[in-house]
């Protein structure tokens, strides 16, 4: 790889200063944030090991923060033992009993209400099944299950006797379970007879029996929920219904206490792209890691309804739907299905019904729903949001605006957050009260996180918006601690790039001239166009910020001069004009020209309907570049939303229907140079035996 810094040809100059008063009533202050940058700055473990022992509760206090003889293997707080659910649940029942902790709704509408006793008494009785089961301390068990109540009782339930829970998101295909029952030998599973998800029910009690068919000998027994009331096959002596195994149990059971590095959770990354990486969290670290970024970013109140939109199956769910608002006293929202059933307003009704004051989702479902127009969110009252948030990956700056003006009404604070599965909980974020904002930045680390941007060797990039690697200097509670029965791909994949210096996050990024950081994509979708390097987010905000463009997404491809040519996919906002395409694709390409300049003018533009995205919303970059390079698609797409998008990603309905199909080895007819112009080349052989493939269109060749 060149050695040249990634280039950033983003430039975005608005500046957002707190709305006064949301800062007047702030709970950090522009002096309490700079004591707190302050102190971590002087002294970073004492930081944290103040933080732990005031946050949580110990069964035993700890003696030593930090252990970093064996670094990478950093151990915080290692001789000190405490429950994680206790923390979460037992340590409100005096105070908060009655408090609303949960507030559910499901996509046909079904609602329910959970107080920290009732919630707590749920977890009990199932923890103290699942111990009946011959489930125990360091036994695994994976939760497969749809984003309804049950699946937090079930992570509560394994931390409270000391198991290690994996949840694996209900949109999984069989296959991407059967991997990660095996992965981490899980004792026991916990599934549903099926969940709804945009207007289907989603089969999940038959994908488990799929997943168990072969090779699964580790698992003794599977707990089924009833969600959908659907038949399902019950296998004698290993599957037990959730209602029967819970039935006359006690809503009392002790926490068992645990060391503070015992792992909480495993939880797998790149299922549907690669062998999937458990990645593994502790408990301490972790639980301090969700609780006090959860106070900090969100401002958070006691009379607070929190809605994060993220499944459990993701990070996002474990940190700040499971774990960390819970640990804070919060109520939460869970919502079972797609924000667009029955239509694109049921995001802003929901936050309607309940009276959400902080809302936190994925840029994705911002473009999608902003896809839709101003006028769905126009019906609904949603004066009771104060604070917007954004989580996934980086949020382009006409999304955000749009998010700005449309649903916070210009009066509520943004932030925009990075961070990742592996670093457990937010890294790089405002804090609302004090931060000025810019569109698409996450402006700047939190404190006690030692974020920097480093070239190819390492050294700091010091130039204002240079690009680089984006890394973290220092050790933090809630990292991960390795990969489930894999440390060498833990050793390699974050930290042999430097020699173990510092922690490779893996994405790409720029610092501007006020030190507010902006990522500019994953590493891996860097691309090095005539000797430049571009982030690829650069270019999708840049087409994002066309008005008849609603989503995009940009990858590379091989180009015999260049190097890497542009390759964007795009989504137009509303519906589009059919025999519109060539002009608007000429139109995007001088758009992005005027905005970025012309070394990031994309060389090809598909328009489609839809992205290719899983039931997490996440779109599936890899498949795409397989498609812009003409590869053949190797990935599992059983888990997109949408599966029936990829031949329209292909080109296939772009061409004429009345061609008729070159057969395989045939040469084209072969046509004048007087009519053509160019000299004749050789028609690609066509990779599928379709009549629809074989009629993609080959670019002449440039006179010489």
């Amino acid at each position: 790889m060149s050695r040249k810094n990634i280039e950033s040809v983003l430039n975005e100059e608005r500046l957002f200063e707190p709305p006064p008063a949301f800062a007047a009533q702030a709970g950090i202050r522009l002096e309490d944030l700079a004591m707190l940058h302050s102190r971590a700055a002087a002294d970073p473990v004492g930081f944290w090991g103040d933080l732990a022992r005031t946050e949580l509760i110990w069964d035993r206090p700890f003696t030593q923060v930090l252990d970093a003889g064996g670094a990478p293997h950093y151990r915080w707080f290692a001789d000190g033992r405490l429950n994680v659910s206790a923390n979460c649940l037992d340590r409100h029942l005096e105070a908060r009993g009655h408090k609303t902790a949960l507030i559910f709704e499901g996509e046909p509408g079904d609602t329910r209400r959970l107080s920290y006793r009732e919630l707590h008494a749920a977890v009990c009785r199932l923890a103290n099944a699942l111990r009946r089961l011959g489930v125990g301390y360091g036994d695994r068990v994976v939760i497969y299950m749809p984003l309804i109540p049950e699946s937090i009782v079930a992570m509560h339930a394994c931390a409270r006797i000391g198991a290690i829970h994996s949840v694996v998101f209900g949109g999984f295909s069989s296959v991407a379970l059967r991997e990660r029952i095996r992965d981490a030998g899980a004792k026991l599973v916990i599934t549903a007879d099926g969940g709804h998800r945009g207007g289907h029910v989603i089969p999940l009690k038959e994908a488990t029996d799929k997943a168990l068919a072969a090779d699964c000998d580790s698992v003794e027994h599977v707990i089924v929920c009833r969600r959908v009331s659907q038949p399902v096959t019950m296998r004698p002596g290993r599957d037990l219904w959730w209602h029967d195994v819970v039935d006359g149990e006690s809503p009392v059971c002790a926490p068992v206490p645990v060391d503070a590095e015992h792992p909480l959770f495993l939880l797998y990354t790149s299922g549907s792209t690669g062998k999937p990486k458990g990645i593994q969290h502790a408990s301490a670290g972790f639980l301090l890691g969700a609780k006090v970024t959860t106070q900090w970013v969100f401002d958070l109140r006691e009379d607070d309804v929190f809605w994060c939109t993220a499944d459990v199956g993701w990070v996002t769910g474990h940190s700040y739907n499971a774990y960390g608002p819970l640990a804070a006293g919060a109520t939460i929202v869970m919502y079972e299905g797609a924000p667009t059933i029955p239509d694109g307003g049921r995001f802003w009704k929901i936050c309607e019904t309940h009276g959400v004051t902080i809302f936190y989702t994925a840029p994705t479902a911002i473009r999608a729903l902003m896809k839709l127009g101003e006028e769905l969110p126009a019906r609904y009252d949603l004066s009771k949001l104060r604070l917007l948030g954004s989580v996934g990956e980086p949020i382009n700056p006409e999304a955000w605006m749009w998010y700005h003006r449309v649903i916070g009404r210009e009066r509520c604070p943004i932030v925009d957050t990075w961070w990742q599965t592996e670093t457990g909980a937010i890294m790089i974020s405002p804090i609302p009260g004090v931060t000025p904002t810019k569109p698409g930045s996450c402006t700047q680390p939190l404190p006690g996180i030692q974020a920097d941007i480093v070239d190819e060797a390492g050294e700091p990039v010091t130039q204002p918006d240079a690009g680089g690697y984006l890394v973290i200097r220092n050790p933090w509670p809630f990292m991960l601690r390795t990969i489930w029965g894999d440390d060498e791909r833990y050793r390699s994949t974050y930290w042999a790039k430097f020699q173990n210096r510092f922690y490779v996050a893996g994405d790409s990024a720029h610092r501007d001239a006020d030190g507010y950081y902006w990522i500019m994509g994953r590493i891996d979708d860097v691309l090095n166009v005539a000797g430049h390097r571009l982030g690829t987010m650069e270019i999708e905000s840049a087409l994002v910020a066309h008005p008849r463009i609603a989503e995009a997404a940009v990858v590379g491809r091989p180009h015999e001069i260049k190097g890497e040519a542009v390759f964007a996919f795009v989504v137009c906002r509303g519906t589009r004009a059919s025999g519109d395409t060539a002009s608007l694709v000429a139109e995007l390409r001088d758009w992005v020209t005027q905005q970025l300049g012309a070394i990031a003018r994309p060389d090809d533009i598909r328009v489609t309907d839809a992205l290719p995205k899983t039931r997490s919303g996440k779109i599936m970059r890899r498949l795409l570049r397989a498609i812009a390079r003409g590869e053949e698609i190797t990935q599992d797409v059983s888990t997109l939303e949408n599966p029936a998008i990829v031949d329209q990603l292909r080109g296939v309905e772009s061409k004429p229907a009345k061609r008729k199909p070159v057969k395989k080895k045939q040469k084209p007819r072969a046509v004048s140079r007087e009519k053509r112009k160019v000299p004749k080349k050789k028609q690609a052989a066509s990779t599928r035996k379709s009549a629809k493939m074989a009629r993609r269109k080959v670019a002449p060749r440039k006179r010489r």
